[in-house]
């Protein structure tokens, strides 16, 4: 017989199971086309499996927006931290590049989330994700401030410098998406060029 921690524990790498297909399932066929069925396939377990966790599709997808507002409040909270700014932009650009390069299906998450952004589906996921991006472009845009007042970044406008940057993370989370071999998770050096004032003309 398991103990309740025991149970407690398999309950939790159930719930991630299901999860992680329904990252799979919404980023290949949409969220509104997906069904539970398709993700318990995904997972491989019953639908019911997928009922005693969540509710609904609807309650699943709730589950990974929070997760994704979950992780944008703590990107704020690390670039708000005081300290060297090229470290802080270096340390944030490593854990996204690193994470992405991992197998448990970050670049699809990250295309789930865009996508939920972009339709509004559910209702209502713009504009939850658009108040905890445009606070990330802020803390960043604030840390590329610090880092031209310390001489480290390039001059330029700390608004525009940000959206190239976080345009180059996209670009790249896509290049993952076609291509899973692309080789991302030792190219911090490269991605902080366009940040960096020696690696600016």
């Amino acid at each position: 017989m398991r103990t309740p921690e025991q149970n407690q524990a398999l309950s939790a790498a159930t719930r991630e199971s299901i999860e992680l297909a329904a990252v799979r399932a919404f980023a290949r066929h949409g969220y509104a086309a997906s069904s539970i069925r398709q993700i318990a396939e995904e997972a491989s377990l019953s639908i019911g499996s997928i009922y005693r966790h969540h509710a609904s599709k609807e309650a699943l997808f709730e589950a990974l927006l929070e997760r994704a507002l979950t992780g944008l409040a703590a990107a704020v909270g690390g670039l708000s931290r005081d300290g060297d700014p090229l470290a802080l932009a270096r340390g944030f650009t490593r854990a996204f590049l690193t994470d992405l390069a991992s197998d448990h299906g970050p670049a699809e998450f990250y295309r789930v989330i865009n996508q939920g952004f972009l339709t509004d589906t559910p209702p209502g996921t713009a504009a939850r994700l658009a108040v905890g991006q445009q606070a990330l472009w802020n803390a960043f845009a604030d840390l590329v401030r610090r880092g031209q007042a310390s001489g480290q970044f390039a001059a330029g406008d700390p608004v525009q410098l940000t959206a190239y940057y976080f345009a180059m993370l996209s670009g790249i989370a896509t290049m993952r998406l076609v291509n899973e071999k692309t080789p991302i998770d030792s190219g911090v050096d490269i991605a902080l060029r366009l940040l960096s004032a020696e690696g600016r003309p």
